[in-house]
């Protein structure tokens, strides 16, 4: 790993985002591919909830952009009344997994935003790259679980599926993590 390597976070135009689904779906399907060992028969995230999150007046679409390629992105809810900011996708392009540009990018990303008290993310609970990246190299703390008898309250009941009779389903299970900083003074 290149420490030197720079990371910097350039906005993403209107015009860039239709290209930029397909690569969140894409750095987002490995994980799922690894745990299930099945390909996928839909795109995770779906289209739907990429673009309500592009769509967010408070979004940021950001590219992660090292050495001049495109190797990542982020999605970001700035909320500038609280400074409770939400971390809704963040990637690396699998190609560029393992190189450090997601602990980089992250730090561009603290320094972008030094006005932030707390930054909060989720990841589903099978995603260890992810839990571990949060945690282990960002400084997050896992402050809920969801699940079925803890849903979060942000998101519609679980859906029921007849191959599992509780309802519960793998998108059910999820971290939600935080980061509190301290105050920028």
């Amino acid at each position: 790993m290149n420490d030197a390597l720079s990371i910097t976070l350039v906005p993403a135009t209107a015009e860039e985002l239709p290209d930029l689904v397909p690569r969140i779906q894409t750095a987002f399907a490995v994980a799922v591919v690894e745990n299930s060992g099945e390909e996928l028969t839909e795109p995770i995230p779906s289209d739907e909830e990429v673009w309500e999150a592009f769509d967010d007046p408070r979004a940021e679409i950001l590219h992660i952009v090292a050495e001049g390629r495109r190797v990542g992105g982020a999605v970001i809810s700035i909320h500038t009344e609280t400074q409770h900011n939400s971390l809704d996708f963040f990637f690396v392009d699998p190609e560029f997994h393992g190189h450090g540009h997601g602990r980089r990018a992250w730090q561009a990303v603290e320094q972008r935003y030094p006005q932030t008290r707390v930054w909060e993310t989720m990841t589903p609970h099978f995603e260890t790259r992810n839990i571990h990246f949060y945690v282990n190299v960002c400084g997050f703390h896992i402050v809920e679980f969801f699940h079925p008898r803890h849903p979060d309250p942000h998101e519609p009941p679980p859906r029921t599926q007849e191959a599992d009779p509780t309802g519960r389903t793998d998108d059910d299970l999820m971290f939600r993590f935080e980061k509190t900083l301290p105050p920028n003074d």
